[in-house]
């Protein structure tokens, strides 16, 4: 008659016993239970949504050649004559970005101070930190609806939109860049005897300045793009114009305008990245000096 089996060991006894005797024992498989259920929900939600949604699958079939009829529509033979109103409208929207950007950051940078770890009291930090939340979670083309009703349809309605928007990504990346800094100018700065604002202007404002300089300028890049859809519901700019002809079906000026407004965000893209670059390639030769 055999004995019976001996039951298996737990899992922390195994690992006692190995560390015991130098054995390498390999860890506990993990449960797939949680990652099949994720998955099963995800294929849920997924095929609940292409249900729900009211769509002509047939039509998919005449999209690719839809979108050849309105590229020739646009670009075989552009109407020139629209571009100086484009340049104008184009210019009145990288205003826009650039006024909504300017105030966010007037507003958004000392509100990171205050919202960051160690430098804020708890309560205030967590407030900043909802309020840059909320902001974020709601478009730019909202908050635009929201302030035309006491400024009117200005491109002035769509940089303040713009700068609020600023203040909620603006306000997140400003605190999380404080909290990464290295303690040791503000550790200088607090056994030097200095207050609170001594350590916010010599401990912490040099640390984090190349990095928020590149955050202004990135927050410019989304702005120029994002003042174009703001014209869509009427604040003036490129978005305006080019709703009004798309409107009337005019494609020929239509293809003049997108033109533009390719050629003008790609050409503030690049000198803006490369501003960037020249930024946070001085700041890490400065963190490499001895």
């Amino acid at each position: 008659m055999t004995a019976p089996a001996p039951a298996p060991a737990p899992a922390a006894d195994r690992r006692v016993r190995g560390a015991l005797t130098g054995a390498v024992v390999p860890p506990p498989r993990p449960s797939r239970l949680a990652l099949r259920a994720l998955s099963a929900a995800v294929v849920v939600v997924v095929v609940a949504a292409f249900w729900s949604v009211d769509i002509s699958w047939g039509r998919l079939a005449d999209l690719p050649s839809e979108v050849v009829r309105y590229l020739w529509l646009m670009f075989s033979a552009p109407d020139w004559s629209a571009l100086p109103e484009a340049l104008w409208q184009t210019w009145r929207s990288v205003a826009m970005a650039w006024l909504g950007t300017v105030l966010g950051i007037l507003i958004a940078t000392p509100l990171s101070l205050l919202a960051a770890r160690g430098h804020g009291p708890a309560p205030v930090r967590g407030a900043l930190r909802l309020v840059f939340a909320v902001i974020r979670a709601v478009p730019e083309i909202i908050i635009a609806i929201v302030i035309l009703s006491v400024t009117g349809l200005t491109p002035l309605t769509g940089a303040l939109a713009l700068a609020v928007n600023g203040v909620g990504t603006l306000g997140k990346w400003g605190y999380e860049a404080i909290e990464g800094i290295g303690r040791g100018p503000v550790e200088a700065v607090r056994a030097a005897g200095g207050s609170g604002a001594h350590v916010l202007r010599w401990g912490v404002w040099p640390e984090v300045l190349p990095a928020f300089g590149s955050f202004w300028l990135y927050r410019f890049e989304i702005n120029v793009r994002s003042s174009a859809v703001l014209g869509l519901i009427g604040v003036g700019g490129i978005g305006d114009m080019l709703t009004s002809y798309t409107q009337y079906r005019q494609w020929s000026t239509v293809g003049v305008l997108l033109i533009v407004v390719v050629v003008v965000t790609v050409a503030i893209d690049a000198a803006s990245g490369a501003l960037r670059r020249r930024i946070m390639e001085g700041a890490r030769a400065r963190a490499v000096q001895p």
